[in-house]
Parts: C-alpha cells; sequence; structure tokens
C-alpha cells in the first residue's frame, strides 16, 4: 500500500447549463494540479453541465454535448488520475418517463481511459445511489439510481457498490447524498469503507444553507473517525438557480482525517486547488482539530453579497436602482449593492407619498450621502391625485343598463395604489432610463405572510434579502456599518425608526405607529411554519400555547403574555397571519421575484406551495374552543 496520496481538489465554479465551458476551466485546473505535483484530482458533482438545470436534462443536444465535454476531460488524464462528475446516459435504454436514461456519475480516468467499479454493470462510471427529493432536489424526476438498476437487475445494492481501483489506491467513490445516509435505507459510505479502500471520496454540488456547513462538518469527520479511513470531500462554489430560487455554493472542499481532524481548502464562496499529501496508514491523524462552529452574520452577508453578484453577472447586469425609504430593508439591500458597484452605478430613489415623514426623507438622503451615489426625491402625489380624480366615482354599466358599478377608492385601494405608483411606475420607469434594473427589498417575514403590494412593492429583478427574517436584516446592517465599511453608511436613526409602509395616517411613524407585525415574535413564530424540518400548523401552536410551552418551542426570547394578555387577542393574531399565509401570501410568493435562498426552505422552488386555501385541523379547531371557554367564552 502506498504511504501517501498526492491530490489536488478543485473547489472550481460550475456554470449551470455550459459544459464547454466548464470542462475548459477544468483542463486550466488540471494543468495547475500537475505542475503542483499532484497524482489524483478531483472535481465537484456534476462539474461538466452544472445540478440545477430544470427540464435542460430532457434536450438529447445538450446531453451530447455533456459527452464531448467529458471526453476531453478524460483526454487530459495521461499521467493522473482524474475524479470528476457528469451526466451518463445509456442510448440503448430508457428512464421511467420513456427518455434515454440518465445517471448522476462520477468518473475516474487514468492516460486518458475510464476506469469501471468493479460491480459487474458494465458501465465505466459509478452511479449516484441516493437520490434527495426534498427542498430544492428533484433528482429521481431525471436520474436513474443505483437503488433502481438493483432492482431492476435483481441484485442487493451492497453487490453495485464497488471500490475504484487506480494506480493512486483502492477509492471509496461517491457523490453528495451518498454520504448524507442517515434517513436512507442503505448507507454507500459503511458498504464501501467495508470493502478494503484506501480512502473516501465524496464529489459534491451541494448550496449553502445556513449552519450547514457545521453538519457537514461533524458527519464527514465522523465518518473518517468510524472507518479510520482519510474522507475526502470536493464542493462547487457559484450560483445555480432553479427559476424562483437562486442558490450560492459555498464550497467547504476538506480532506477529513481519523480523530476529529481536517485540513481545509480555498476560502468559502471561492475558486482555488487543495494540495495535500495525504497520509494512507492505518488511523493517521492529520491537520487540526475540526471547528465545530454555528454559522453567524458574516457567512451570511457572504452568502447573500456572492449570490448577488454572481447573480448580476448571470444577468448581465451593469446598474441597479433601489427604492430607499429610509427604513431598513432599502438601506440594506442599498449597502449590499454598494459594497458590489462603482457609486455610479447605484441609483437611489425615495418616493414620498402623502403620509411620508420628514424624518424617513431625511434619513434616505442620509443614507445617499453616505454611500456616494446619485440620489433624487420623484413624489407620487401628483400620480396618486390623477388615479383618485379619474377612478372616484367612476360608473360603469353593462350595455343595458341593468348592472351598474361605482368606484370607490377606500383607504386601503389607495394604499395599494400608491405602492404600485413607487414601484411599476417610477422605479420601472427610472431603471429602463439609465439602463438598469431595480430591486424587491421585501424579506421573508413580510413575504411570508404577503405583507406587500402585487405589483408595487413586490416588484424587482432580484429579492436578495427574502430569505432574511427581520431580526438578521437589522443584524445585518450593523454587520454592514462596522465590518463591511467600517463606517456607518446606515444611519443611526435608520435602525430606531419604526418599520413602517407609510401608506396611510395608521402609519405614522412620528407618532409610533407603523408596520402591524411584532417581529421579535412573528420572525419566530413564523420560522416554525417555514423552516421547521417538520413543519408547525396552528395546532401545534396552541397546544405550546395552551401547554405554557411556546416560547420555548419558538425559542422565542420574550414573554407571550406581554404581547397578547389573554387567549382571545393571541388566537386572533395567529389566524390573521396563518390566513395571510396560505391565502392571497402564496398567490404573491408565486408572482414575486426570484429569491436568494442562504436558509433552509427558501421562498420559491424550495418552499413548494400549492393554492390550496386556508385550512385548520379538527383538533385545532377543539383548542380553540377549549381555551376560548377557559378565557370566558
Amino acid at each position: 500500500m502506498k504511504e501517501t496520496i498526492s491530490i489536488a481538489l478543485a473547489q472550481m465554479e460550475v456554470k449551470p447549463g455550459r459544459p464547454g465551458e466548464n470542462a475548459a476551466r477544468m483542463l486550466q485546473l488540471i494543468g495547475e494540479a500537475r505542475q503542483a505535483g499532484a497524482r489524483l484530482v478531483a472535481f465537484p458533482e456534476m462539474a461538466i453541465p452544472g445540478y440545477l438545470l430544470g427540464d435542460e436534462w430532457e434536450r438529447p443536444a445538450f446531453l451530447r454535448e455533456c459527452e464531448s465535454a467529458g471526453a476531453a476531460v478524460i483526454a487530459a488524464s495521461q499521467g493522473l488520475t482524474l475524479l470528476f462528475g457528469n451526466v451518463a446516459m445509456d442510448w440503448g435504454r430508457r428512464n421511467e418517463d420513456g427518455r434515454v436514461r440518465k445517471y448522476n456519475a462520477l468518473f475516474a480516468a487514468e492516460d486518458g481511459r475510464l476506469l469501471a467499479p468493479d460491480n459487474g454493470t458494465g458501465y465505466p462510471f459509478v452511479i449516484k445511489t441516493l437520490m434527495p427529493n426534498y427542498r430544492e432536489f428533484d433528482d429521481s424526476r431525471h436520474f436513474y439510481d443505483l437503488r433502481k438498476l438493483a432492482l431492476e437487475t435483481a441484485r442487493p445494492v451492497a453487490d453495485l457498490l464497488a471500490p475504484v481501483v487506480t494506480r493512486v489506491g483502492r477509492i471509496g467513490a461517491m457523490l453528495c447524498e451518498d454520504a448524507w445516509d442517515a434517513d436512507y435505507g442503505c448507507s454507500p459510505a459503511q458498504v464501501l469503507a467495508a470493502k478494503r479502500v484506501d480512502l473516501l471520496v465524496n464529489l459534491s454540488c451541494s448550496p449553502y444553507t445556513f449552519n450547514k456547513n457545521h453538519k457537514r462538518n461533524r458527519l464527514f469527520s465522523a465518518l473518517a473517525t468510524t472507518h479510520g479511513k482519510p474522507v475526502v470531500y470536493v464542493n462547487a462554489v457559484g450560483i445555480q438557480n432553479n427559476g424562483k430560487t437562486v442558490f450560492t455554493f459555498d464550497g467547504g472542499t476538506a480532506v477529513y482525517a481519523p480523530g476529529g481532524r481536517v485540513v481545509e481548502g480555498p476560502p468559502a464562496f471561492e475558486e482555488g486547488l487543495l494540495r495535500l499529501d495525504v497520509p494512507l496508514a492505518p488511523g493517521a491523524a492529520f491537520g487540526r482539530p475540526v471547528e465545530f462552529r454555528e454559522d453567524g452574520i458574516a457567512d451570511l452577508f457572504r452568502a447573500v453579497s456572492t449570490g448577488t453578484r454572481r447573480f448580476m453577472a448571470l444577468c448581465g447586469v451593469k446598474r441597479v436602482v433601489v427604492g430607499v425609504s429610509g427604513g431598513i430593508d432599502s438601506a440594506v439591500v442599498a449597502a449590499l449593492y454598494r459594497n458590489l458597484l462603482a457609486p455610479g452605478d447605484l441609483i437611489l430613489v425615495n418616493m414620498p407619498g402623502p403620509f411620508t415623514s420628514p424624518r424617513t426623507r431625511k434619513l434616505a438622503a442620509g443614507l445617499a450621502g453616505a454611500l456616494g451615489c446619485p440620489y433624487g426625491e420623484i413624489p407620487i402625489q401628483p400620480s396618486v391625485a390623477a388615479s383618485r380624480a379619474q377612478l372616484e366615482g367612476f360608473r360603469m354599466a353593462s350595455p343595458d343598463g341593468a348592472l351598474v358599478e361605482t368606484l370607490r377608492l377606500t383607504d386601503f385601494v389607495m394604499e395599494n395604489v400608491q405602492a404600485r405608483d413607487r414601484s411599476a411606475r417610477i422605479l420601472s420607469a427610472v431603471a429602463a432610463s439609465v439602463g438598469g434594473v431595480f430591486t424587491c427589498n421585501a424579506n421573508k417575514s413580510e413575504l411570508t405572510v404577503g405583507y406587500s403590494t402585487l405589483y408595487g412593492d413586490l416588484g424587482g429583478y432580484l429579492a436578495n434579502i427574502a430569505d432574511l427574517w427581520k431580526g438578521e436584516v437589522y443584524a445585518l446592517a450593523r454587520h454592514l456599518n462596522e465590518q463591511v465599511f467600517g463606517r456607518p453608511v446606515i444611519p443611526e436613526g435608520i435602525f430606531t425608526v419604526m418599520p413602517s409602509a407609510e401608506l396611510s395616517a395608521a402609519q405614522n411613524v412620528e407618532e409610533g405607529k407603523g408596520d402591524p407585525l411584532q417581529y421579535p415574535y412573528h420572525d419566530c413564530l413564523f420560522r416554525s411554519w417555514v423552516e421547521a424540518w417538520n413543519r408547525t400548523t396552528p395546532e401545534d401552536i396552541l397546544a405550546w400555547y395552551a401547554a405554557g410551552e411556546l416560547e420555548t418551542r419558538l425559542h422565542y426570547e420574550g414573554k407571550v403574555a406581554e404581547r397578547f394578555p389573554d387567549a382571545r387577542s393571541f388566537i386572533a393574531d395567529l389566524e390573521r397571519w396563518w390566513n395571510q399565509y396560505q391565502g392571497l401570501g402564496v398567490a404573491k410568493r408565486i408572482q414575486a421575484p426570484p429569491v436568494l435562498g442562504v436558509k433552509r426552505r427558501a421562498f420559491g422552488f424550495d418552499h413548494r406551495e400549492s393554492q390550496l386555501g386556508v385550512h385548520y385541523t379538527a383538533r385545532y379547531q377543539e383548542l380553540k374552543n377549549d381555551l376560548l371557554k377557559e378565557n370566558g367564552g
């Protein structure tokens, strides 16, 4: 057995849907790894085609391009052992949808030829065993997995899991989910480790999720310690999307040693090579102790900033218009873009209306001054007044005069008119005139319950903070001031002003009036509806409330009784927001811009929704009736 393996792990940006560009980049990195003396070079899962491609997998021309690009990489394996991910086709067989059979595959190549695992399948590649079908993943829609192949050939899955024998050693090769096996009926890592492998290798294309790296470190460190073998982990960077949700990829490439030690690769979200001579002696320890840390606001900043920058590049965006209100959300969005753009390419617009306070106008102007961007105030009163004059009392009738409708513009209707004038009229026109786009400044708290106006503040090309709860937006603002800019670009008054849309007299910030959301509490409540793995419903919330466990269950640091003096007011608030979450809020989210996902279950394709209408379980109704009886009927 060799004493060491000289490896280079390529944490590369995988460009979805660009096989030729990815292969060209891989050839460059192979050259760098060869010059550095590496004998084994590994790339991420689906390094050739990308991973989140929607139904692009249904185009035979694209599949042929992936094959051709893969052949170029295989030819570059002279004197090296290469491991990389690509789609593999069996053109003579069919998937369950009647299209050509496709595998999510790991290719091993040496000296221009493929190395097949000794499993008797006849395929010269490793087939992914476990297909994730949760959150953004939809693998079994397109790919045939090893478990299906085992069933088809009447063989145990364990028989089809075999090492790849290379000149540098026996490699237990896996793809991403094959190591995240806790909830599956088989463990590819365990089966491979028992077959005298020298090391385990996991090629991944795994999106960033807040705190996922913590779990990843625990998983792969335990795998190395349990089996006494080095575990190699290679992941992609860049962004990919499934139409409604944009995901960042943070890398996290590393080599884990037995005993809870690790050698980490390039910085998160950045391309680079990890070059290392890996000891193969049983139980050999190397590297430093694994740091099991929770993610913080700095990690969220890197994810949001990286995702925004790369999405701008993908869309060809050069200039950005932000509607700044003097509130925290638009201030954070403006500061994020200012960190990415030259000052002349970020245009800030304040759109005062009939209920806009001098205070927030001053704060918006102060923000623009600190960021050094072009800024202007474009009042909406003229267009709002024109809409009222044109539509108030307007009479419509059927041709025979039997049906008559007279329009009445209530205060609520006028709130929507103001919001739509700001985005659909002013911001869209300004963006078009300067050759740019305008943003959506919604946060996750607002998006959860549809606290936004269709075709108004819900408009924009990207919602880059829409996966952050309101409290996290405030924390990100502090981080931008203190760590990114090193000065208060977001004025202190923006942190203290009452959050408000300023669309009516009931939202007068000078009188301490604003949004109906009580953010510290509602952030926790809404998070349980959206992000909990087994998501809660009003039934769970009422049961915890009745048992006095709600604060603990929701991880809410305050006291619910201080916000809601009795069960009646608590239930009224719960039902108000649940009705909006399951009601019109769904339609609004479906029509919202793409969300930059950084947390568990971002809205869009990560949080899959049907328009089912509002529903309460029978048990909820029983709990409600009991609580109201105790509360005096």
